[in-house]
């Protein structure tokens, strides 16, 4: 998978980052969500064991491309 930096919101280079593959995808580096109650709506709403969640700012997502642009 090819795997391009978009953008960081960080004044250390550190996360929260914003990625694009070549899968017609995005990774995004941020931090672990460990809320309880936060899992839980996630869980009912569906997300299993082997996946997870991290939350970014939303300032991070200026540096994804607009679909249909």
């Amino acid at each position: 998978m090819k795997v391009t930096f978009l953008g960081t919101t960080s004044t250390t280079g550190n996360c929260p980052n914003l990625y694009e593959t070549d899968r017609g995808t995005y990774l995004v580096q941020g931090s672990r969500v460990t809320d309880e109650e936060a899992l839980a709506v996630l869980k009912e709403r569906g997300l299993p064991d082997y996946e997870t969640v991290v939350e970014v700012p939303k300032e991070l997502l200026r540096f994804a491309p607009e679909v249909g642009a």
